[in-house]
């Protein structure tokens, strides 16, 4: 009765608001949905089809945020705006809030495991004190599996509850991310959960990518005309399982990246190094170069990284784009033999065909985005396992694939906007050839071998159809996938 009664409600909303953070950031397609479906692909449109500056470093900072914030929020929940003093002295903030309330339906064949009901409520705090900006979406989730050991869809820690204990089966964990922003003319310093994502890519960016594990972030980010400068600090754990003594360790990641935007070209430089068991605040210096200043420190607990990326926007209608990863090399020319493991690299390409039309007053985006990587073996992997992997949680920081990995993705999409609502269908594609032999895994310790490259790797395809409708508070969605591998995500949910 109790699940019917919730159900109602989030059929019943019927009001329209509209939800901004302070940021741009990454795609949230495991947990932590809200309204809005693959946003960060429609920024990727934006700088598909506009022209101006055009810089590919996230979380990036709303520069609109606060002008529109009282348009965009008037309707939550809670919304409250205010000013302290009078005149030209005076201070003015604003809050607001928002309940969010899901249920999810998953079924994936590669877990072994259907989850339903899953249930998520939090809240989703946003606002602004003169040039400091801040926003909090945080939730609580509860998860019954049909799995007899459940595994975290999420790949973050959660917590089993058994009968014998409580009653029932079920999972239980919660979730959050949040940034806290100081904007000071060209400048902007963070304190935020998140993930960060470098370079034009939106699959298959090699150094850091969006679809890693949030964790917990330092950042400066400094804008000069058509430079950005961008350093970062971040805390990672070793180990997927709270209760593993490798977390006991420290794992520090120290990131910069520095791009220059001449109009339809964009150029950029992003450089890592992953500290175990050091820290050098130092490090986060932003005119310091990683790369070099590795050198300075023990090489059995330090792991350091270099990638260099161009973006070409055409005419207002495609962009195309590249990366090239380099994690270590014995010489030039031995990149180029590619015979041995010690010459650690990996390499993307990209393009992606934009286009808006209009009916009437109404909106349709448009596009097809494809990308395709390769990761070589060892590639982000250290000497010793569990140490200075560039990972977190047991994931990748950067390439989702690993190493040792082949993969082409291919989307096409188109959003329809309506008076009050958005209906958004896509279609994304992808061919993965994934590496069995050693060096496949980002634990595999690192040693100079002759590699083989996806030797006798076969092909893994999926299709993934997925359509979505939000307006008003309320969010419906499916996704499928197909072929190699088989799912189902069925959500809906409420947001004031």
């Amino acid at each position: 009765m109790r699940r019917i009664f919730f159900v109602c409600l989030l059929l019943c909303a019927d009001l329209f608001a509209g939800y901004r953070g302070t940021i741009l950031g990454s795609e949230r397609t495991r947990n932590l949905r809200q309204l809005d479906y693959a946003p960060m692909l429609f920024v990727y449109h934006t700088q598909t089809v506009e022209p101006g500056r055009h810089f590919f470093t996230y979380p990036q900072r709303d520069t609109s945020f606060r002008s529109h914030f009282s348009e965009a929020q008037r309707r939550s929940l809670v919304h409250i705006s205010d000013s302290l003093g009078t005149g030209p002295d005076a201070h003015t903030y604003a809050i607001a809030a928002s309940p969010v309330l899901g249920l999810d339906y998953r079924s994936s064949k590669a877990l072994g495991d259907t989850i339903w009901p899953a249930f998520d409520g939090g809240l989703f705090v946003r606002g602004y004190a003169d040039s400091l900006d801040f926003d909090l979406d945080a939730r609580i989730y509860s998860e019954a599996h049909s799995a007899d050991r459940p595994q975290s869809y999420d790949h973050e820690v959660f917590d089993v509850q058994k009968e014998d204990r409580g009653g029932l089966n079920y999972v239980s964990f919660a979730r959050y991310r949040a940034h806290m922003g100081l904007n000071y003319s060209f400048a902007r310093l963070q304190l935020a959960r998140d993930v960060l994502h470098f370079g034009p890519g939106y699959y298959n960016n090699l150094t850091l990518n969006q679809f890693a594990l949030p964790y917990n972030m330092l950042t400066l980010d400094l804008t000069f005309g058509p430079l950005r400068v961008f350093s970062a600090y971040a805390d990672l754990r070793v180990n997927s399982w709270s209760y593993s003594k490798d977390n006991l360790n420290d794992r520090n990641l120290y990131a910069h990246r520095y791009e220059l935007a001449l109009g339809a070209l964009s150029l950029g430089v992003s450089e890592i190094q992953i500290l175990y068991n050091e820290n050098k605040p130092w490090l986060f210096v932003p005119v310091v170069p990683l790369f070099i200043e590795k050198g300075n420190y023990t090489e059995r607990v330090n792991n350091g990284a270099i990638a260099f990326d161009a973006n070409y926007q055409i005419f207002g209608l495609a962009r195309v784009y590249g990366e090239f990863f380099l994690d270590d090399m014995e010489s030039p020319y031995a990149v180029y033999e590619n015979k041995y493991s010690n010459n650690r690299w990996a390499a993307m390409a990209g393009i992606q065909v934009a286009h808006d039309f209009y009916m009437g007053k109404r909106k349709i985006e448009t596009g097809t985005i494809a990308e395709i990587s390769r990761v070589e073996p060892y590639t982000y992997s250290h000497y010793d396992t569990a140490q200075a992997q560039m990972a977190h949680l047991g994931m990748p920081i950067g390439n989702p694939n690993g190493p040792n990995s082949l993969a082409v993705d291919w989307t096409l999409y188109a959003r329809l906007g309506l008076t009050s609502s958005e209906i958004f269908a896509g279609v994304h594609n992808k061919w993965l050839w994934k590496g069995t032999d050693s060096g496949s895994s980002i634990d595999d310790p690192y040693k100079t071998v002759e590699k083989r490259f996806i030797h006798g790797a076969p092909l893994a395809y999926t299709i993934a159809p997925s359509v979505s409708f939000h307006g008003q508070h309320m969010v419906y969605l499916a996704e499928f996938t197909f072929v190699d591998e088989k799912s189902v995500y069925l959500r809906v949910a409420f947001m004031w």
